[in-house]
């Protein structure tokens, strides 16, 4: 019997970087222990993408379940704690879940590992193809591998856009993709639009600062000319 899935909308404000929404909706009753345990690693890594490292490194003890424990390790090491990633990874090489898997897949692409990566996304697309976390990893492993894989990123992001509420993380995927096709003017219209939803979100201020030098080169280099 398929229970309904009770997660499913917080799994989805998650993925798509809603991150405070996803922690406000996040009290769910009748959750089984395992949905339950879920439940805890999505909130805890929702605050993880928002920050609050030492909230998540001292509410999660060593008996917590070890999708929380790979929670723990990647607040560590983002809190500039020395505890490599290679380590995370001994942890999360056991868990056969989706939300691990694409955890890899963004720890490997970091290390310049693409081809790890694609093993992990391999996997990912066994358990399910249109999932949406699957459909991210396969964008974020676009954008790092380059080239002609761009243009597939670029749709992965724009169906996303099309089916839920656009998010920034949504806005600057499209972004990353446009500025590696040479569409500046493009991202930089999706950037100011991620720039309205979180003024301090910094992979938006990141990838505007890339983009406004592009276009101010390209400015720059009409008028000498």
């Amino acid at each position: 019997m398929a229970s309904p899935d009770l997660l499913f909308n917080l799994r989805n404000l998650f993925y798509l970087g809603a991150y405070q929404a996803a922690i406000n909706n996040s009290d769910v009753p009748g959750l089984e222990a395992d949905a339950a345990a879920e439940r805890d690693a999505i909130v805890f890594r929702s605050y993880v993408a928002l920050g609050s490292y030492q909230l998540v490194i001292s509410e999660i003890d060593s008996s917590a379940a070890t999708s929380l424990q790979a929670v723990k390790l990647l607040a560590m090491y983002l809190s500039g704690d020395k505890q490599d990633y290679t380590e995370a990874l001994k942890h999360t090489h056991s868990g056969g879940t989706l939300d691990l898997h694409a955890l890899n897949v963004q720890i490997f692409i970091k290390m310049h590992r693409s081809d790890y990566a694609e093993k992990q996304l391999k996997i990912m697309q066994q358990i399910d193809e249109d999932h949406t976390l699957t459909q991210l990893a396969n964008a974020w492993l676009d954008i790092a591998v380059g080239g002609s894989k761009i243009r597939e990123a670029y749709l992965i992001f724009q169906d996303f856009a099309e089916k839920y509420p656009m998010t920034g993380m949504v806005l600057n995927g499209k972004a990353v993709c446009s500025m590696h096709m040479g569409s500046f003017d493009e991202a930089e219209t999706l950037l100011l639009e991620a720039l309205n939803k979180d003024a301090k979100d910094p992979e938006t201020l990141a990838n505007l600062i890339v983009c406004n030098l592009h276009l101010g080169n390209h400015h720059h280099d009409i008028s000498a000319s």
